[in-house]
């Protein structure tokens, strides 16, 4: 088992990874969030009144909205809170030291691949069969 220990990570590496993840969460978020809306909006409009029609309309465009702008939102937070983490992990491994892991090779036999084993109708490299097209 070898130790390993995380002294620093690159900022604009997490931030990026953490914006595409914030995002991802976002998105699905956004698009229950929507649909939510949007549901509730196509009842209003169903409903009779006036008012109701123009708020079940207003609520259609909030969900489609929502959908769109809250993967935009989280990415960007997600990008500024990563990039905020980095900094502290990174100032704070330097005063008290990285976080240690210990890691063991999966198949610790397996170094090399075997050699290639070449059959009665198989030819090595450099004498193999030449094809008229």
């Amino acid at each position: 088992m070898a130790k390993m220990v995380i002294k620093r990570f690159g900022v604009f590496s997490a931030a990026k990874i953490y914006a595409v993840v914030m995002a991802g969460m976002g998105l699905i978020f956004g698009i229950i969030y929507g649909l939510i809306f949007i549901i509730f909006g196509a009842a209003m409009m169903v409903g009779s009144g006036r008012d109701t029609g123009a708020a079940g309309a207003s609520s259609l465009v909030i969900g489609l909205v929502m959908m769109v702008a809250i993967p935009i939102f989280y990415g960007i937070l997600g990008f500024i809170f990563g990039a905020i983490g980095a900094l502290i992990y990174n100032v704070a491994s330097g005063i008290i030291g990285g976080l240690e892991m210990e890691l063991e090779n999966a198949d610790a036999s397996y170094t090399t691949p075997p050699p290639p084993q070449y059959g009665a109708n198989q030819y090595p490299p450099g004498q193999q069969q030449q094809y008229p097209y």
